[in-house]
This record gives structure tokens, C-alpha cells and sequence, in this order.
């Protein structure tokens, strides 16, 4: 988990030469020290935080996969700033299969969505602009927005059963010096969907979107007409959908991710051209994932039918594990992750420590998702199921016990 910020000191000497935006405060925080104490008494430490798909067990179709990066086209270099236009057409196929008909000319890959973030914060915003984004979600925005000289300004998402954006709280966040607004849809960790009515609204603002749309291809259940994508809002001026390998095909290491325009035909236009110079200063995306592009996606589905099954698996199995107890679990569409609401009469800081400690369980506390209130864990869905099946278990009964 990332580590806070901080600011740097300005009477040490030591930092005179360094940049602070990347002076972050490095030291371990309780949860990590607890954990390492667990580890090292011996003995099975059950870590409900894994998200790692390639360490969860999910099944590929492996034989397609190493085909595909192994081919002798990767021996030759073809730099290109938006990426190689094979790789862009398979992309443009991926999300047209989604409903969303995207030229390959509008889209632009990058070695992960951070790297995307990295690209739109400079296309976007000057040192000292804002960006709107989330809260709760993931803290990785604080991080890329320091690393960009820019401020994340948060908006918050509610939960009265169901999951909303805060539409009065976004538009108090508006300064004069805002110049985006970051969506995340799903969201990760509330798995909440946008409506179609917020998106709308949110498109109304006027603001470029950034939305983030990793987990789209995730649902914990059927039903329910949401967008799947911001490139559905209407009258929006300029939008960047993020999606990539990572969450897609299960694959993370293959450092492939994307981002398509799409808005007005004249702010796109421009956008573009300026984004193809910050990307032509990078060229980051390595040759051998871009050949590989097409068949990684189409071999996309043997992934994601097992971490679809194994999410709604561990997501009914926990809310079952902990009826009758004075925990619950927050309602969630889509993502790989459920929240469980915790009783009040100790922090949510506590109650992490003393399952580390006492019951060799490993979650995330709240707090580290900038949840607005204390008194929430956060668990991973698509841990192997007997392991997330013992560790449900072990929770339930230290509620009882306490």
C-alpha cells in the first residue's frame, strides 16, 4: 500500500537538492510493521488484501499467450507515439465489442493507466491546477497529482444502501482553477456504477472527464442499466476513457493500458496533437505486448469468466460468513473488492491490527481509500476461495469472541 505524503523540511540541508514532489513519508505504517511481526512468528498469514491475479491462481488460456509475445515482429523497433496502429485496431475492436465505436486514430496507448493519468495531467492542468477526483478510492491520485505539481480536490460518494456521487459536493469543489474531473467506474473499492443521470451531470459541468474503467468487465450481478463508459455521456466536451491489460486480461506485467477520446471534434483534434508530442517524448509501450495486443484481448475470456465466478463466489460466501454478527457487507455492483462495515466501539485502525495480530488476517482498513469516516475494511474478492473462505471464517469468529 502506498505511503503518505508529506512535505519537505525546510531547514534539513539533506533535501535541498531534491524535488519535493517526490518527498513521501517512507516509513512502515502499524499495518505493514503488525504484518511483518505475523510473518515472522511463523505459522500462515491469510492476506484478504491480494489483488494480484497472477498470484490468486486465475486460470489463462496460456498457450495463446505465450505464443503471442513471442513473436519475431518484436525484433524490430517501430517507435510510434500513440502506439502501433495493430495494437490501437485491436483495441478500437475491444471497445466497439462494448458498444463504444472508437476510431483507432483516437486512441492512445501508454504503459499503464498511471502512466495515462501522468500523460492527461499534463495535457490538462498547469503546476498549482486542480483535478477533481473521488473519495472514497484508490490514493493513487494524491500520489500522481504531487508527482505533477497539481492538487487533487476531493468530491464524495455517499452510501444510503446504494452507492451516489455527491453531485452538490462536486460542484462546491469547482475553483477557477479547476480543470478536470476523475470518475472511476467502477469504483475502486465501493464497486459502485455511475447512473446514467450523474454521468450526465457531470458531463454538464463542462470539465474534461478522465474516467477510469478498468473493472467495467466485472459485474457481481445481474441487472441494472448503468453506462458502461463515459464516451455514453451526452453533450460532454471532452472525455478520456482508461482501460488496459491489467484488469482486462489479467495481466499486469504486460504494462499495456489505453485511453480513448472522444467530445468535441475540435478539442479532441487539439488534444491530440498536443498529447502525441508528450507521448513521442516517452515512447514507453514495448514493441513485443503491442504485437501481442490482439490476441491477448481475444484470449481476454478465459480471465475473466474465472475472476468473475471467483468474486461472486467469495462475495456470497462473506455475506453469508458474517450474518448474525455485528459486522455488514456494503452493497457492490461491479470491481474486485467488498467493504464491510464494522461495529463503533474501536477504530477501524484497532480492530486491523488485532486480526493481524491475533488471527493472522490481513485487510485494509478504510482509511487508506480515504473512506470519510472510520469503521470500514476492505477486502479483496478474487483471493483463492479457501483461503478467503478461512479467513471469512476467522473474522466471524473473533466478532463472536469479542
Amino acid at each position: 500500500m502506498l505511503q503518505g505524503l508529506t512535505n519537505p523540511s525546510k531547514g534539513d540541508k539533506r533535501l535541498s537538492m531534491l524535488s519535493g514532489r517526490a518527498l513521501f513519508d517512507l516509513s512502515p505504517n502499524a499495518l505493514c510493521e503488525a504484518t511483518a511481526r505475523a510473518r515472522a512468528r511463523g505459522g500462515r498469514t491469510l492476506d484478504l488484501t491480494e489483488s494480484n491475479p497472477t498470484r490468486a491462481g486465475i486460470a489463462y488460456d496460456e498457450t495463446s499467450i505465450l505464443r503471442a509475445i513471442g513473436l519475431r515482429d518484436s525484433l524490430r523497433y517501430e517507435p510510434a507515439p500513440f502506439g502501433l496502429l495493430s495494437a490501437r485496431t485491436a483495441v478500437a475492436r475491444e471497445l466497439s465489442q462494448s458498444g463504444h465505436a472508437v476510431d483507432a486514430a483516437r486512441i492512445v496507448l501508454t504503459a499503464g493507466t498511471s502512466e495515462a493519468y501522468s500523460f492527461l495531467f499534463k495535457l490538462l492542468l498547469d503546476p498549482g491546477d486542480e483535478v477533481l477526483v473521488p473519495r472514497p478510492s484508490y490514493p493513487l491520485f494524491d500520489h500522481l497529482a504531487q508527482l505533477e505539481s497539481v492538487r487533487p480536490v476531493p468530491y464524495r460518494l455517499l452510501y444510503d444502501g446504494a452507492w451516489h456521487v455527491d453531485l452538490p459536493s462536486v460542484r462546491a469543489a469547482i475553483s477557477p482553477r479547476t480543470r478536470a474531473v476523475v470518475v472511476v467506474n467502477p469504483n475502486n473499492p465501493t464497486g459502485s456504477r455511475l447512473t446514467r443521470g450523474e454521468l450526465d451531470q457531470l458531463a454538464a459541468l463542462r470539465l474534461p472527464i478522465v474516467s477510469d474503467e478498468v473493472f467495467a468487465p466485472y459485474s457481481l450481478r445481474d441487472g441494472g442499466a448503468r453506462p458502461v463508459s463515459a464516451l455514453e455521456a451526452a453533450g460532454a466536451r471532452l472525455v478520456f476513457s482508461l482501460g488496459g491489460l491489467s484488469k482486462a486480461a489479467a495481466l499486469p506485467q504486460m504494462k499495456l493500458a489505453w485511453m480513448a477520446v472522444a467530445g468535441e471534434d475540435e478539442l479532441v483534434d487539439t488534444a491530440l496533437a498536443r498529447l502525441e508530442v508528450i507521448a513521442d517524448a516517452f515512447l514507453s509501450v514495448g514493441t513485443p505486448v503491442q504485437h501481442a495486443a490482439a490476441t491477448l484481448l481475444a484470449s481476454r475470456g478465459a480471465a475473466q469468466s474465472a475472476i468473475i465466478q471467483r468474486t461472486r463466489a467469495n462475495l456470497a460466501h462473506l455475506i453469508t460468513a458474517v450474518g448474525g454478527s455485528p459486522v455488514s457487507v456494503l452493497n457492490v455492483e461491479a470491481g474486485w473488492y467488498a467493504i464491510l462495515r464494522l461495529p463503533g466501539t474501536q477504530s477501524e485502525e484497532s480492530w486491523t491490527l488485532a486480526f493481524v495480530e491475533q488471527d493472522a488476517v490481513l485487510v485494509h482498513p478504510g482509511h487508506f481509500f480515504d473512506f470519510p469516516r472510520d469503521g470500514f475494511l476492505v477486502v479483496s474478492l478474487i483471493v483463492r476461495e479457501a483461503e478467503f473462505q478461512e479467513g471469512a471464517r476467522r473474522l466471524h469468529d473473533f466478532f463472536h469472541e469479542t
